[in-house]
């Protein structure tokens, strides 16, 4: 390996593979990627159902848990994050979902200038291929493909005719910037297929003789020279080896290993580093603070007819007809996932601006995400608060880079979020409850109608809930006069010089809805950002940096699909 890059991106996933597409395109600079996980060969990362494959595979998910939380019973909940190339893209829901404008005008509101939702639409248009076609809010010359369902589903036809009998309109396109609505969610699909970061941008940049991509790589610790990041420590293969960066580190671990890279690094509070150990290289006390998900409720029905993902599964016949029109037509179940029907709506109060409360409608059912089904029809309505007030941390245990560090979601600690999650459920029953899905529904399994006060209504919620896996927050983007504040409006850690984070941890606050396309866009920004400070920086020396060769050498290699796809 060369001794040295222009720029090391730490993490292959939603943001670090565009970060290594956007900054090696123009063939200037040297770029390596560093993932911890292996090449996303696995079928079943392909196949987008196949979620339910990945969700427990410990080669492809890290498959963290939280610290047990008092607000949940003392419960440890179980937090899946991706562990390959594409990251979390590679094994999440496939949901294509943005967020409400005001999310955004509220970032900027917060002290980060350039943040709107104005001034972050042309970068959403710049990632997307959207099949609604070209428009004011819309673009289709992007890497990233935003699919329509293509077939319409008995259950989810009557979800949004139940919703609309309650006063919720019916709305075909969720990412204009008002989400309010009930209909089918767009997918991050391409031909039946999913299109994660890895195969939307890293694959058509992997020829590139500047850019060098390492899988099983991770990272260990971030170097320093005085405030300046000089290069990365990763292990990779039992070794133990260093990269030198000429520009930028650029941390795109996620929202739970970014802060935790920094933190091993000396970067964050110093009563947490000093009592390990750690030399403290730069005080940023917000690294790891702010912590942020969305907590899902899972209310499971039996339905009446034999029309649910459940009766396909359960039989040979339904899983061979769902194996063959993937297979000979990219279409059927397999093609789709498990959450169809989309709906934003109010749970407590109908006079707030943005919907409070966010529903995944999935037409199976099992007792939780990626879980075996159900051994009858079945149907999960999966409701979350979209604007969590409560706040937890994440904190290493120890020097080990291999450790797992200590995360508290703090879930359902404020009085908002435990009024929010009853009357969430109730709204859950008045759809069921409402014609047409009415005469759809059997039963409620869980959590069975004979909880039924606020406080065993709590119960459950407590009992049962889990991540919808959105953590979020925890190098929280803010003003200089923000003493939480881990980076600048540019991604810039504060006080460093060569170092910026882009992921999930950045967001001051969780966006109301699902993270994916949110952290690309937030990557396309960043790598703007960066390729300005850059020239910028030519400018100022009056110097051409000439293009880099040499890098591809030994570099990771996609293989063609029908040969070296696997089950790991």
């Amino acid at each position: 390996m060369l001794e040295s890059v222009d720029y090391v991106v730490v993490g292959g996933g939603s943001a670090g593979c565009v970060m290594a597409n956007r900054l090696s395109e123009n063939g200037k600079y040297s770029v390596c990627l560093l993932e911890a996980g292996p090449a996303d060969r696995n079928l079943w990362i392909h196949i987008p159902i196949g979620y339910g494959k990945t969700m427990f595979n410990p080669r492809l998910n890290w498959g963290f848990y939280t610290d047990p939380d008092h607000n949940m019973l003392d419960r440890r909940i179980y937090w899946p994050r991706g562990k390959t190339l594409g990251g979390s893209s590679s094994i999440n829901g496939l949901i294509y979902i943005r967020g409400q404008k005001e999310d955004y005008d509220h970032w900027e509101a917060l002290g980060n200038p350039g943040w709107s939702w104005e001034a972050c639409l042309p970068y959403f248009r710049k990632l997307e291929n959207n099949d609604l076609g070209a428009g004011p809010t819309h673009g289709t010359e992007g890497p990233l493909n935003a699919t329509s369902i293509p077939k319409r589903h008995e259950l989810v036809d009557a979800l949004i005719g139940a919703a609309n009998s309650l006063g919720i309109p019916t709305r075909k396109d969720f990412n204009t910037g008002d989400q309010r609505g009930v209909g089918y969610y767009q997918l991050t699909t391409r031909n039946g297929r999913r299109c994660s970061t890895a195969v939307a941008y890293l694959n058509p940049a992997r020829q590139r003789p500047n850019l060098r991509i390492e899988t099983e790589a991770q990272a260990m610790k971030i170097l320093f020279r005085g405030k300046k990041a000089t290069g990365v420590q990763y292990r990779q293969h039992g070794k133990i080896k260093t990269l030198n960066v000429n520009r930028e580190v650029i941390l795109c671990s996620g929202a739970l290993q970014s802060p935790q890279l920094l933190q091993l690094s000396g970067i964050g509070n110093p009563d947490h580093l000093s009592p390990l150990g750690i030399p403290v290289v730069h005080t940023l006390n917000g690294v790891g603070e702010n912590l942020q998900d969305h907590l899902q409720f899972r209310l499971i029905y039996e339905v009446n007819k034999p029309i649910t993902t459940n009766d396909l599964l359960r039989s040979w016949s339904g899983r061979a007809k769902m194996g063959l029109q993937w297979a000979l037509l990219r279409g059927g179940p397999l093609a789709i996932g498990i959450n169809q029907g989309a709906l934003f709506c109010n749970a407590l109060s109908e006079s707030d601006a943005r919907p409070d409360v966010q529903f995944h409608f999935g037409t199976l059912s099992a007792d939780m995400a990626g879980g075996q089904v159900h051994d009858f029809s079945g149907c999960t309505f999966s409701v979350c608060q979209l604007r969590p007030e409560s706040r937890g941390y994440l904190r290493i245990r120890s020097t080990d880079p291999f450790e797992a560090p200590a995360m508290q979601p703090n879930y359902l600690s404020t009085d908002l979020d435990r009024r929010t999650a009853i009357a969430g459920v109730r709204l859950t029953r008045k759809l069921a409850d409402a014609p047409p899905l009415q005469s759809l529904m059997k039963g409620e399994v869980k959590p069975g109608r004979d909880v039924r006060s606020d406080d065993e209504i709590l119960h459950f919620c407590r009992e049962n809930g889990a991540t919808i896996f959105h953590p979020s927050g925890t190098a929280k983007m803010g003003p200089a006069d923000d003493p939480m504040a881990v980076v600048d409006h540019r991604l810039a850690v504060r006080g460093l010089q060569g170092l910026r984070v882009v992921d999930a941890s950045i967001m001051p606050a969780l966006v109301s809805g699902n993270t994916n396309v949110p952290v690309v866009m937030v990557a396309e920004r960043a790598a703007a950002f960066v390729l300005e400070d850059a020239q910028a920086g030519e400018h100022a020396f009056g110097v051409e940096v000439p293009a880099l060769a040499g890098l591809k050498e030994g570099s990771v290699e996609h293989p063609t699909v029908a040969a070296s796809l696997q089950d790991d």
